[in-house]
């Protein structure tokens, strides 16, 4: 009693109520059906019957072609309760469609309604406006970035410089090696110790001829 009060069971049976009334209906069909192909095979039968009772027993071929249109008219008949039934079946399946179809409807509203809550236009164009201006806080803060050098910018004057002293070394070395260079540039490109002890060795001949001076003055005394 509470139940079908409060919609408990009453609405469970009412939900149903579609769906054994399209079970009802389609077995009702199928019986209708398996009489329509019994029929048939009585009028063929009947059919028959006539046919080769025509000449030899034309009562017996009366008496088939009578059964033979009794069949025909209970076959109309059963082809009119076919199509009422089928024309059921497709008005209940499709009311029975519509109806869940707009408690689905219903229920997307509900949840579309529960979801959006208390937003507003203005909260959503507030959102918008708030990042949009991120957005080109973004694009200004990596614009800067970019823009900015990181270290101080180099004196090419000075790298010119550079890349000749380092072209003239390369060409003394190969000069060098292909025995190009003057002698005197040679000599001038030795360490200043080598000079000197160059210049050293230059004086032992002088002091080698002194020594024999001195010595044949020697000699020529102590032939006195």
């Amino acid at each position: 009693m509470w139940g079908a009060w409060f919609g408990g069971n009453g609405g469970q049976k009412r939900k149903d109520a579609p769906k054994k009334a399209i079970l009802d209906l389609r077995q009702q069909l199928d019986m209708l059906q398996k009489r329509e192909r019994h029929l048939e095979n009585q009028m063929a039968k009947q059919d028959e019957i006539a046919r080769e009772n025509v000449t030899t027993n034309k009562t017996a071929a009366r008496n088939a072609l009578k059964r033979k249109k009794q069949h025909e008219h209970s076959l109309e008949q059963t082809n009119g309760q076919i199509s009422m039934l089928e024309q059921q079946i497709y008005s209940i399946e499709s009311a029975n469609i519509n109806q869940e179809t707009l408690v689905a409807m219903k229920n997307a509203g509900a949840a579309m309604k529960q979801i959006h809550g208390k937003m507003t236009m203005e909260d959503v164009d507030t959102t918008m406006e708030q990042l949009r201006e991120q957005h080109e806080l973004t694009q200004e803060i990596g614009n800067a970035i970019t823009s900015m050098p990181i270290t101080e910018p180099i004196d090419e004057d000075e790298l010119e410089a550079d890349l000749a002293a380092l072209e003239q070394e390369n060409l003394d070395e190969k000069m060098l090696k292909t025995g190009t260079v003057p002698v005197a540039d040679s000599l001038n490109r030795l360490p200043k110790a080598a000079n000197g002890e160059l210049k050293g060795k230059s004086k032992a001949p002088v002091e080698e001829e002194d020594e024999e001076e001195e010595l044949r003055k020697l000699q020529a005394e102590m032939a006195m």
